[in-house]
C-alpha cells in the first residue's frame, strides 16, 4: 500500500506526523492510530457499523474480478462518462470505498487511487486491494476527510451521500478536495428509490436491533423467500406469471437483480441477493433527491457543467469545480 503521501488533521486541517509507524499525531494533540496497517481517522462504532459488517462478510462477492462479469466495470464507465481513460495517471479520492468492488477497477485503469470509508469496510478493502501499489486506504468519514483541500483530480462517491447524516454536507466536504478543473462523480437514490411498504416496516424493526441479529435476520427471510424468486423468473414467460412476479418482487422485501444481471448466474444472484436485501434494510441514513436539487446545491459549491441522469440507483452527476 503506498504511504507516501501527505495525511491533514480532519479537525484542526493540518499536516499530520507519523510517530513510530503506528499512529498519526497533529500538532493540537490529535492521535489517528494505523490498525491493521490502516490509518483510522473515525470511531470504529458509528452509524455505518452495518455496512462494515456486511462488506466484511461479503468482502468478494460484487467484484468483477470474482464474479467474471463486468457489472461494476460497465457501472463506473457510464458514470464517468464512457470511458475509464479518464482515470489513467489521476490522483483519485474514492469516498466511500466499501469492499473495492470501483477501487480494483480504479486501479486497472491506472488511476492513483486514495480511498476511505467510515466503516470497518476498509479492511475489506484493505485484503482485496493491497496488492496495488498506487493505493492508500484509510477509515475516515467523508465530511472530515483527511487530506488536503483542492488535492485530487478526480472524486469518485458512488452509492455513499444517501447514507450520510446530510447529504448536502457530504457533497460541500466532497467539493472542497477538488483541483480547479477536477471532476466529480456521485450518485444519489431518486424519490422514486423503491421502498415498499415491507421493507419500510422491516427495516423499522431492525434499526432498533443489533448489527449481528439484523444481519442473521436478512439471511433467513433471503433463504426463506428466495425460492418463489427463483420459480417466478423461471416461469415469467408463462401465462400470466410476467404479472405473478411484478407483484411478488414489489411487495417481497428480497432485493432481486435476476432481471438486472441474469449473466451472474444463480448461485452469485442468490449472495448478491442477501447482501443488498441487508444493505436496504439496515442502513442507518436513506435519503433521496432529485437532479435538481442535487445541481442546485453542486453550483453553490462552485461546480459547473453539470451533467444529470436519471439511471442505476437514481440520480448519476458529473460535474466539474470551476476556477
Amino acid at each position: 500500500m503506498n504511504n507516501n503521501i501527505k495525511l491533514q488533521c480532519p479537525l484542526h486541517d493540518c499536516q499530520l506526523t507519523l510517530n513510530n509507524h503506528t499512529v498519526y499525531q497533529c500538532p493540537s494533540g490529535c492521535e489517528y492510530p494505523i490498525i491493521e496497517n490502516i490509518p483510522r481517522f473515525i470511531l470504529q462504532d458509528n452509524y455505518a457499523k452495518s455496512f462494515g459488517l456486511q462488506w466484511n462478510k461479503f468482502r468478494i462477492t460484487q467484484l468483477d474480478s470474482y464474479t467474471g462479469v463486468p457489472v461494476s466495470r460497465d457501472r463506473l464507465t457510464r458514470l464517468a462518462g464512457g470511458s475509464l481513460n479518464i482515470f489513467k495517471g489521476k490522483k483519485v479520492l474514492e469516498a466511500g470505498c466499501g469492499a473495492g468492488r470501483f477501487t480494483e477497477i480504479l486501479l486497472e485503469a491506472g488511476a492513483k487511487v486514495y480511498a476511505i470509508d467510515i466503516s470497518s469496510a476498509v479492511d475489506a478493502n484493505y485484503k482485496n486491494c493491497k496488492k496495488y501499489s498506487d493505493y492508500f486506504v484509510g477509515q475516515a468519514d467523508i465530511q472530515k476527510i483527511p487530506f488536503a483541500r483542492d488535492e485530487f483530480d478526480i472524486i469518485v462517491c458512488i452509492g455513499v451521500i444517501q447514507h450520510t447524516p446530510d447529504p448536502e454536507v457530504s457533497m460541500t466536504s466532497l467539493c472542497s478536495h477538488l483541483k480547479t478543473n477536477g471532476l466529480l462523480i456521485i450518485d444519489h437514490y431518486s424519490h422514486e428509490y423503491p421502498m415498499s411498504f415491507s421493507r419500510k416496516i422491516i427495516r423499522s424493526f431492525l434499526l432498533k436491533r443489533k448489527e449481528q441479529f439484523s444481519f442473521n435476520f436478512c439471511r433467513i427471510i433471503t433463504k426463506f423467500l428466495w425460492p418463489m424468486h427463483k420459480i417466478t423468473w423461471r416461469l415469467r414467460k408463462k401465462r400470466g406469471f410476467n404479472k405473478i412476479r411484478k407483484y411478488f418482487t414489489k411487495i417481497s422485501p428480497v432485493v432481486d437483480y435476476h432481471s438486472a444481471y441474469p449473466q451472474l448466474g444463480s448461485r452469485i444472484l442468490y449472495e448478491w441477493a442477501v447482501l443488498d436485501t441487508h444493505d436496504t434494510l439496515t442502513d442507518y441514513y436513506k435519503h433521496f433527491r432529485s437532479g435538481e436539487q442535487i445541481m442546485a446545491h453542486l453550483q453553490k459549491c462552485g461546480m459547473q457543467n453539470i451533467d444529470i441522469a436519471y439511471a442505476g440507483n437514481g440520480v448519476e452527476v458529473r460535474s466539474i469545480k470551476s476556477g
